[in-house]
Formats: C-alpha cells, structure tokens, sequence
C-alpha cells in the first residue's frame, strides 16, 4: 500500500504505518498540482495592494500592519523566530515525527499557500530520520500549536535542533551533513507551518495506540482477577447487554465470555452459593465499557483532525482567503479531557480487584499468601496502585475548561489542548503500572485454585507472566517482579484477543 498525501484519508493504523515505516508515503502529481496551485494565489494576492491577512500583513495584534513585499522573507522568518518559545522536557522523538506526518498531509491538500519546496524538504526530513527536537510546554493550543510547531520548523530555515539517537544535535550541523541548505520561506509559509494542531493531535494518535491495547489488556486482567476469585459469568451474559446496548458495554461482555470459555476454574463453581460480586467484577461491561466508548470517540474526532487544514488564512482563490479558526483546539481538547476520566477509571476499577483479592475470600488466603503474618505476601503492592489512582485522578482536572486570553487580547479563546493531550499520556503511563501489578495478583491467585485449568488465552497470559514472575511462596523483594510486569504491559507482549 502506498499513501498518498493531500489525496488519501488517514486513520490511526495509517499514520501509525507511515510513522513506523510499514506503510510508504508520497505526494503524487495529484496533490503537487494542488500545492502548485494554491501557492500561484498566494502569490498574486501578497504583491497586491489588498491588505490580506498573514500574507501581506503581521499577525495576531498586528494584522492590521500591512507588510512590503520586500519584508515578507525577513517576516517570515521572525515568525518561526519569535514563536519558538516552548520549555520543558523534549516530546518523544515519535510524537515529533507524527506532527511532521500530519502536517505535510495538510499542506498537501492545497488550501495552505505553500511552496512544493518546503512540502518537499519536510518529507526530505521523515526520509532521513531527521526528526526535529519539540519542547512539551508552551502552547496554548488556539491559532493551532504555535510553540512546537515552530521549533518543529525551525530547521527549515537552519535554526533549532535535531534527534540523533538519544542525543541532539543543532540543525545547522544536521544540514551540513546531508548537503543541505536553509531554505528561505516566502509569503505565507511561516504561518502555514506554525498554525495548525499537530501537536495535539499527535499525542492524540499516541493515547490511542496505546489505549487501544490497554482495553483490551484491561479486559484480560479482569477475566483473570474473576478466575482468581472463582466469580459468576452471569454478569457478562448477551440477553443482559442486549436491553442496554451501548456499544462498549456488548464488546466488553462478549470478550469477557470468550475469555471463560472452556474453562475448567469457572466451571468448577457454577452451582456456588454467592448470590452477587462486587461492582469492579460484575460491573466490568459496564465500566470498561464507558472506557471503550470515549477511546471511540476520540479515534472519531482524531481521524477527522488527521484529514483537516488547520492552519489560516484558507486560500481558496486569487482573490479570495479566509481567515477563521480551525487552528483552534477544542474540539480534541474537550474529547481528550473526557478520555482522561476513562482512562484513569480503568486503573480505578484495577485497583478495587486487586483490593479484592488480598481480602482472603472465597477460598484464597489472606494477602495471597499461604504462609501471613511472618509474610506481608502481596500486601503492599495495592499501596501503589492507590497511589498512581489517586495520581491519575490528579491530572484528571480538564485543561479546555480553562481559558487564559493571549496575545493582547486577539486570542482571547484558548483550548489548551496541548495540556490535554499530554496528561492523557500520563495517565496511560499510569495505567500501564496499575494493570501490570493486577496481573501479578490475578496470577497468584489462579495458583491458588490449581489443579483447576482456565480457558486458553488466560492460560497463554498466565504461562507468559510465569516465565517473568514466579508463583510468591515467601516473602522476596518484589520491585523486580513488578518491573518485568510493567515491561510485558508496555512491549504488549500479553495476548489479549
């Protein structure tokens, strides 16, 4: 398969396949035409008397200084210059190349003005792993990602700084080596380059390729907490979820079905006196479920954003750019808040199953282990998993209810998206550990209720753990096996369909 920029739709496995290198990406003659032709109006309309914003004018607060043609590259220029103001940690390399990725998709589909060299020396960039460095703070997230998407550019014009492996080095160096010169941007193209939402919409694309596997995985680690416990499939039954049919809810329970077919553990008990489970068992359709809902509602607002023009003005003739708000953030700004809530409710309901099975109910001992009181066996585990709730509930507060007015005023909306879509990512980092420690307990648990088998995909997940951990017979330091379990959660090694 080969993408075609500005022409083809993306979607998460799309874009995820080209940031990955399994998927190839081009411009095809299609979209150069395209570009062509949007940046011939961008041309007629900067050496024309019209004032026309952000080609022959300044910006924000200054729109209504008109710019000589003989200043448009040194404005430019400055542009890029007096906007890369971003502190903090650098994003992750991958996120970086995300926001190059679905920028040049933008700029390609020939409303943004810009010239097929600069489209062509970015995708240069992604070609040579040239992936420019991007600070995680600093936008505010209303005329697009301002901040990071100018130092996601500076070297463009042989400012800013490169990833080389761990380290970095400066773009200027970078460019030396490839033989490669600083372009000079003309009319529009600093603004093309530096409105947009690509910072926020990439660690969007990140949440969800990680939230995806983590509701599965969450899925997985229920099942295993109920074969621990030995609880009722009642609760997962069609004919339920049928007369409440939220999409979530029906995948989660048929899941959690396929996940006890076959097994020996839950069948051994089906004639058990308990009437009811506690909720974080019983409720897992319903919980998880309200999860799955809003990773789905994000992924739909995500793709929308991935295929949209997000810089301004919109060139839309000779004589005709329009100057509007698609740079604005909210609408993946107010989505990514309600995905945080999810995500850190499927560490909440975590933590209550791995409360659950220290409580020595229902056949298991007392803190998973056969031999307490000179053993805390798995007691201080949950201390963690409490504490990364309550952290997660923390970061839980939604940025885009919050607005600081900027740029004296002109910007006087903001979304605040970008802090959005990074505490989303935290909370996944989070949730990572929570359902790592679970999984320990749930399989602790089961080998307690040995010779009892479970279905095939529990015993998969049970024999990898195994392999990583072993079953706590006495007391040992734990921080080793928690560890191995966290890194079988974030490499995905765990089956979970």
């Amino acid at each position: 398969m080969t993408f075609r920029y500005g022409i083809d739709q993306l979607n998460l496995d799309i874009v995820c396949g080209i940031a990955e290198g399994t998927i190839k990406a081009e411009l095809c003659q299609e979209a150069i035409d395209k570009i062509n032709n949007s940046r011939k109006n961008v041309d007629i309309m900067a050496s024309s008397d019209k004032a026309v914003y952000g080609i022959n004018t300044g910006f924000g607060p200054l729109c209504d200084t008109q710019i000589s043609p003989a200043q448009t590259h040194l404005l430019q220029k400055n542009l890029l210059i007096t906007h890369a103001v971003g502190v903090g940690e650098l994003i992750d390399k991958s996120i970086s190349k995300l926001m190059l990725i679905t920028k040049v998709h933008a700029l390609s589909q020939g409303f943004s003005g810009i010239r097929l060299d600069v489209v062509e020396r970015i995708l240069k960039f992604i070609e040579l792993d040239l992936i420019p460095t991007v600070p995680e703070q600093g936008s505010v997230g209303a005329s697009g990602d301002l901040a990071p998407l100018s130092h996601l550019f500076l070297p463009l014009i042989g400012e800013g700084e490169f990833w080389q492996g761990k380290e970095v080095i400066s773009a200027a160096e970078a460019l030396r080596e490839h033989k490669l010169e600083p372009l000079e941007l003309h009319a529009k193209e600093g603004l093309a380059l530096i409105n947009g939402t690509q910072f926020i919409l990439s660690h969007a694309i990140t949440a969800l390729k990680k939230m995806r596997y983590l509701l599965d995985l969450a899925d997985v680690a229920g099942a295993m907490s109920i074969e621990g416990m030995q609880g009722s499939q009642s609760p997962f039954r069609a004919e339920l979820h049928q007369i409440r049919a939220f999409a979530g809810n029906i995948e989660v329970a048929t899941r959690m079905r396929r996940f006890f077919s076959g097994s020996q553990n839950m069948n051994s008990h089906s004639n058990c006196s308990r009437v009811q489970d506690p909720y974080s068992l019983r409720c897992i359709p319903q919980v998880h479920g309200a999860s799955r809902n809003a990773f789905n509602h994000l992924k739909e607002m995500a793709e929308i954003e991935m295929n949209s023009v997000t810089d301004n003005p919109i060139i839309i003739s000779s004589e005709e750019a329009i100057s509007g708000g698609n740079f604005h953030g909210q609408p993946l700004a107010m989505v990514l808040d309600y995905t945080s809530i999810a995500a850190a409710e499927l560490g909440n309901i975590s933590d209550r199953r791995c409360y659950l099975l220290l409580e020595g109910l229902h056949g298991l001992p007392r803190l998973l282990t056969a031999s307490g009181g000179l053993n805390s066996g798995m007691m201080i585990p949950q201390y963690t998993t409490a504490a990364l709730v309550t952290e997660n509930k923390s970061l839980c507060f939604p940025p885009s209810a919050d607005s600081v007015p900027t740029s004296m005023g002109q910007e006087d909306h903001v979304s605040m998206g970008s802090i959005s879509g990074r505490k989303l990512n935290q909370i996944l980092g989070n949730l990572d550990k929570i359902l790592a420690i679970e999984l320990m307990y749930a399989a602790q648990a089961i080998d307690f209720r040995r010779p009892n088998t479970c279905s095939d995909i529990i015993e998969q997940n049970f024999a990898l753990i195994r392999a990583k951990v072993a079953k706590l017979e006495e007391d040992r330091l734990l921080k080793p096996d928690i560890d191995a379990m966290i890194s079988l959660v974030k490499t995905q090694a765990l089956i979970v369909n």
